[in-house]
């Protein structure tokens, strides 16, 4: 008799739950979900936050006239695991076929989900700390916080993402070795540093390394910028071009997205990749926009020493979302789709008669939003 266990409906409800509980990003931002099915490569338009801003009541209100600013999204992230099995496996119990196959397959999709969600880093501006240098003081956690301070960071909803060297220092401070001086007694749970200068902390192998682009080495680098040059990106986040302008003129180096700079005591990311430089001469796309026009100033970038650093992430919620739409189920095969609290899978299962070999496959499509860049830090590693 064929196992009436092992059907999709009962794969994608199992595997669901195993990969909720090992999301880490999506779980920290601002979710947008919805039950419209749509493919691979679709753009959609996502509503961001409302911004507002308290006035002094005197003899009437104020009433302010907000436009719901949106961005749009390419939904190209695809995170997929695919896998062979057997008539013998699909003989197997449900319990026995999720710990041969699901539980390490939805630990895969949800490392791919987490490591888009902290690629995030690229849209970027403000950072604090050294490239090189893994933090290991307080200090990592009181400059990160005064950047979300200075720009008006709600003080609820922080968090923290910080890769294994840097929490391998900060499980040697005593703030966080003694729970009861972190102010949560989840300092020493697997994942959770603890909730320390109002960040709720964990560590994730996730955290990327950024490999700056060459031109970053320069250290004699002045920079330009006609706002009349000023445009946006097709997911309408704002840009101005920035002309650099190395004084030996001899560079040919590039510019990657998310190196980091300053300009007049102003930080800066850029937003795609630009070179190589033409006589030490190179432009980019930088965030933010600038208001006013700049000329010769002089550029310091972070990664001048070091070449490149770990991206370590400060952020409330809201300077993120993590955005998922259901797949259509797959035409002609055994499928089904499955979504609960803003987070959507399809199982699929095929038997290919030319290779005899029967496929199953677990898929989710998303992407994210850097909705508002100034409410999130780089603290560099």
């Amino acid at each position: 008799m064929p196992n009436t266990f092992i059907t999709m409906q009962n794969i994608a409800r199992t595997v669901l739950p195993l990969l909720k509980q090992n999301l880490v990003m999506p779980a920290t931002v601002n979710k947008n979900y919805s039950e419209d099915f749509i493919g691979k490569g679709d753009t959609i338009i996502v509503e961001k936050p409302a911004v507002f801003v308290a006035d002094e009541f005197g003899t009437t209100i104020n009433l302010q006239n907000i436009t719901e600013p949106s961005v749009a999204v390419k939904m190209d992230k695809l995170a997929d695991v695919s896998f062979k099995i057997t008539a013998k496996d699909l003989a197997l119990s449900m319990p026995e076929f999720s710990t041969k196959y699901l539980v390490s397959a939805a630990q895969a999709i949800a490392e791919k989900i987490n490591q888009d969600g902290l690629n995030l880093y690229k849209r970027v501006p403000n950072f604090t700390g050294t490239a090189g240098t893994t933090p290991s003081t307080i200090t990592a956690f009181t400059q990160a916080r005064k950047i979300l301070n200075d720009n008006k960071a709600p003080l609820m909803d922080r968090y923290a993402a910080w890769d294994t060297a840097a929490e391998a220092k900060f499980l040697e401070l005593d703030a966080i070795l003694n729970a009861e001086k972190s102010g949560s007694t989840e300092a020493l749970r697997a994942g959770a540093i603890g909730d320390i200068v109002g960040f709720k902390n964990y560590m994730s192998q996730a955290v990327p390394t950024h490999t700056a682009g060459t031109y970053t080495a320069l250290t004699d680098v002045t920079a330009s910028v006609n706002t009349a040059n000023n445009g946006q990106l097709t997911d309408r986040t704002p840009y101005s071009v920035m002309s650099f302008t190395s004084t030996a003129g001899k560079s040919t180096g590039i510019l990657k997205a998310g190196d980091l700079l300053t300009v007049a005591n102003k930080k800066y990311v850029v937003l795609e990749n630009a070179g190589p430089a033409v006589s030490g001469a190179i432009s980019a796309k930088v965030y933010p926009a600038l208001k006013a026009n700049i000329s010769n100033q002089t550029v310091t970038f972070a990664d001048a020493s070091a070449g490149g650093h770990t991206a370590n992430l400060a952020y409330h919620k809201d300077a993120f979302i993590f955005v998922t739409r259901p797949l259509e189920v797959a035409a002609g095969k055994q499928s089904y789709v499955t979504s609960y609290d803003g987070i959507t899978l399809r199982v699929t299962m095929d038997y290919n008669i030319t290779t005899k070999e029967t496929v199953m496959s677990i898929d989710t499509l998303y992407n994210y939003v850097c909705a508002y860049p100034e409410l999130a830090a780089v603290i560099l590693g």
